[in-house]
């Protein structure tokens, strides 16, 4: 008994020793953290066209859904996208709306990356295509591609604004 326990002591002096061996029982206080996010929920505001541009953080489920064909959140079909747009209460506002090939193409033309939340695949628009598909705006390009309705896209909503806002 007396052998093992000599052999226990050793064993733990040699770990305490690995693992720094200096315990002080003053500990540092935690530091605080910040409640400010660096991916903040905002909006991007293009004022020479008069357009109010959802740029919110996109989650790993919605990146998952882009990548596997799926409609979750900000990404999915062509359908998902119309009525998440129409449902979308963001910002205090909840008229948003799927934007047109060319309103995608006009923000994604602009000098430098307008929006906090970037993505560089493909987005939705409103604007139909030919054989039942409709536009895609492959942002780092901006250009658009036809895409069949059933696959999957990321969605950034828009909605109009007025001189008072």
């Amino acid at each position: 008994m007396k052998r093992s326990m000599i052999t226990l002591w050793m064993f733990l002096s040699t770990a305490l020793l690995i693992a720094g061996g200096n315990v002080n029982p003053k500990l540092s206080s935690v530091a605080t953290i910040s409640g400010k996010s660096c991916n903040t929920n905002t909006v991007y505001v293009e004022k020479d066209v008069q357009l109010m541009w959802q740029d919110q953080h996109y989650t790993n489920t919605e990146d998952g859904a882009y990548k596997r064909n799926h409609s979750v959140g900000k990404a999915g079909s062509w359908k998902h996208a119309v009525n998440y747009c129409r449902r979308l209460n963001y910002a205090g506002y909840t008229d948003w709306r799927l934007p047109t090939s060319s309103e995608l193409m006009h923000v994604h033309r602009k000098q430098g990356q307008v929006f906090a939340n970037f993505r560089g695949d493909d987005f939705w628009s409103s604007t139909p295509a030919t054989d039942s598909r409709y536009y895609v705006i492959y942002p780092v390009d901006a250009y658009q591609y036809k895409r069949p309705k059933r696959e999957s896209a990321y969605i950034r909503c828009v909605r109009c604004i007025r001189e008072a806002e």
